[in-house]
Formats: structure tokens, sequence, C-alpha cells
């Protein structure tokens, strides 16, 4: 222990504005690194989740950026013929999220209803924690509709619960039958950016049929249009979809496959990460030079007591040793603080009552957080390994003579 204090105040922290220094930019590097690393799990885990819509036939649609949209113009006897027409030709999954409204719960969060037919539940294939799932042959108005609800909501609205509640999109006083409680951080990935995340914790999936749709309002049915996807189509039938809306309603829709989507998103998302990884490489690159100089450059001013240490029994095994508690040391402090930004970031979403991004996990923390958080650790090691496996083969290179004579 002593000579390892000698060595921290002695040595390391001899110039401690240079230790300063280093300790930002392996900060910088470690939060970049982790922020890169957990960008690149989240799109893994969005490319497997979305595979399922990437087959031939299948079209995902968006409104096309470069047009003008005007929606105070769209009446609803207009988009009612339109999912008349969806209804009478094509197959399609309809999925709209994030109609919020304010709902009783242990901990007070906005919650979001979730409409979503038959189609899309198949596509989405939710996980339970218990209960059972919907069905979509319920009569509107006349029977009870069964739901599911995220893991958030299920102390207060467990299986088997009604929840009486004006819906947002039909205006209607109903009566929701709890089915089912979703896993923990059920969530959908973005057909374009698949990155990103929207959780459901604090949902409510209410299942929708032709005659939901019928009773809905402008909301749902516009809503309702901007992520439809088309099952078993072609790319002439969503030509003749496109102009069918453009013609009713004066919005201009894009359909694209999956793969069209992936590619896009790629285009932009691969030269990014391409940006990120060099600037990382290269302050990984400057902190192990200057790590090493700092070191050498503080033995050589102790020369005389360093000297002193190896003749009176300090091994260069010992002195591997010394290094590697030191920087061990220096990088857990470092994670420590990653690890407490991270965990601070998840619990904000909780304190601004963020209910699509809440989610659970163990310190805060869910699982590509810690798996990134392995990939900076192991990141670290390389970094300490090099730094002090170079910084020994410097100072054995320094002749014990000239301490000594000194």
């Amino acid at each position: 222990m002593r000579i390892l204090r000698f060595f921290i105040t002695r040595i390391f922290l001899k110039r401690w504005i240079l230790v300063l220094g280093m300790i930002i930019l392996l900060f910088l590097a470690n939060y970049v690194s982790f922020s890169t690393a957990r960008s690149i799990i989240s799109t893994f885990q969005g490319y497997q989740e979305l595979e399922t819509l990437n087959q031939e036939g299948t079209f995902v649609a968006n409104l096309d950026p470069n047009s003008e949209a005007d929606f105070d113009k769209i009446e609803i006897d207009e988009t009612q013929k339109v999912y008349e027409y969806l209804n009478n030709n094509y197959t399609y999954a309809l999925q709209a999220n994030g109609f919020v409204t304010s709902l009783e719960n242990k901990h007070n969060m906005d919650v979001a209803f979730n409409y979503i037919n038959e189609e899309a539940y198949k596509i989405n294939q939710f996980r339970l924690s218990h209960g059972n799932h919907i069905n979509f042959n319920y009569k509107f108005n006349k029977e009870k509709i069964p739901i599911l609800v995220g893991a958030g909501l299920a102390k207060t609205y467990p299986v088997g619960s009604n929840i009486e509640i004006t819906d947002p999109v039909t205006q209607q006083l109903v009566n929701l039958n709890v089915q089912g409680v979703l896993e923990e951080n059920a969530h959908r990935s973005n057909f374009y950016a698949p990155n990103s995340k929207t959780y459901f914790n604090f949902s409510i999936f209410i299942p929708v049929n032709e005659e939901f749709i019928n009773s809905a309002g402008l909301d749902l049915h516009v809503n309702g249009l901007m992520d439809i996807v088309l099952l078993d189509s072609t790319k002439d039938e969503t030509m003749n979809l496109k102009e069918y809306i453009q013609e009713n309603l004066g919005l201009a829709f894009n359909f694209f496959n999956q793969q069209e989507n992936f590619n896009y998103f790629e285009n932009y998302y691969v030269n990014s990460l391409k940006i990120i990884c060099t600037i990382t490489f290269i302050l990984l690159i400057i902190i192990v030079c200057l790590a090493t100089w700092n070191t050498l450059i503080s033995i050589r001013l102790m020369i005389k007591d360093f000297t002193i240490n190896l003749l009176v029994g300090l091994s260069y095994s010992k002195l591997r040793a010394i290094f590697y508690g030191y920087f061990g040391i220096l990088f857990s402090i470092i994670l420590a603080v990653l690890f407490g930004i991270t965990a601070f970031n998840r619990y904000s979403f909780w304190l601004r009552k963020g209910s699509t991004f809440a989610t659970y996990g163990i310190f805060g923390l869910i699982s590509l957080d810690w798996l990134a958080l392995l990939i900076v650790l192991f990141i670290d090691f390389i970094i300490g390994f090099t730094i002090v496996e170079l910084t020994i083969r410097k100072i054995k290179s320094i002749p014990i003579s000239v301490g000594v004579l000194q």
C-alpha cells in the first residue's frame, strides 16, 4: 500500500494538469464508446424486430416529407371512404400509438392509448407476463373491450379489472376489461430508425376492428394511415392506394418495403457511425500516448527514488501490478460516473413523467445499457493493457545506473 501511495502521489499525479486532461479525454472516449455501443445494440435489436416486415409483398406507408399537407381540410366522411376502400381491397396492419390521457395509476404517469388491429397484433408478437391475449371479435358499445396494459399499470389494473373511461378517439364512454399484462419494457422499434424505440410500460392496447374504425374520429383515421402496413400486396396496388388517398384526402404518401427503409436509415446512420468511431479512435490514441508520456516523464523526474525502490526489492512484476492497480482504480471511477449518468438519465424519464420512455431495470439500467457498459469495460481493458505494457517496456530501457549516479 505504501509503495502504491508513493507511485500515485509522486509519479502518476506528479503533473496533475496532464492527468486531469487525460481523465477528461478518457471519460469522453468512454462516453462516446458507450453511446455508440448502445446505439449499435439497439439498432441490431430493431433489425431483428422488424425482420418480420422485410418480406415480399409488404409495404410501409409514410407521408411524403416534400408534400404540403393541409389536415384542416380533411373531413371524416373522406377518411371513412378511404378505410372502406382499404377494407375491401387490401390486407393491412394498423397501429396508432401515443393518444395520451389521464388515468389514475400508482406512478401518476400519463397513460398512452395505443390502437392496433389484428394484423398488426400478429406482426408485433407481444409477450405477456401474465393473462391472455386480446381478441378482435367484440361488438363496439355492446360488449366490454378486451385490452392489454403495460407492466407499469399492472398493480393498479390487474388482469380481470374494468376501466370506464372516455376513449380519446371515439369520445365515447367505453368499458375496458384487462385481459393481459405486457412484459416489462415491451417496445416497438421505429420503421425508419430501428435504433429508436417506444416503450409500452404505461400504455393500454385497444383492439381495433372495422366497427371501431367506423366509430373513431379523424385523429385515429389520419394517424393510422401514417404508418399503415400493406400485406400480401404489389407495387401496382400501392400506387393505386396512393392515388386514391391523394384524390380523397389531398395527402401524398410513399410506400416502401422494409429493406428500402433499412437502406434509407443506413445511408445516414453508417456515415455518422464512421465519424463517431474515427473520433473515438483518435481520442484513444491520444489517451494512450498522453498517459505513457506523463508516466515516463514523472519517473524520469523521480529517477532517484524510483531506482532506490528497485534496488530494495521492487521487481518489474510488482511494478506492473501497481500500474494495473492504478489504472484499474482510474477506469473504475470513470465507469462509476458513466453508470451514474446513465441511471440518472433513465430515472429522469420517471421524474418528467415521460411514459413512452420510462423503463424498468437493474439499478435503473436496461439490458442494452449493461451490454454497452461491458463493451466499454473491454475497451478500457485494452487501453489499460496497452498503456501499462508500453510503459513497462520503456521503463526497462532506462539504465538503473543513471538513477544510482544521480
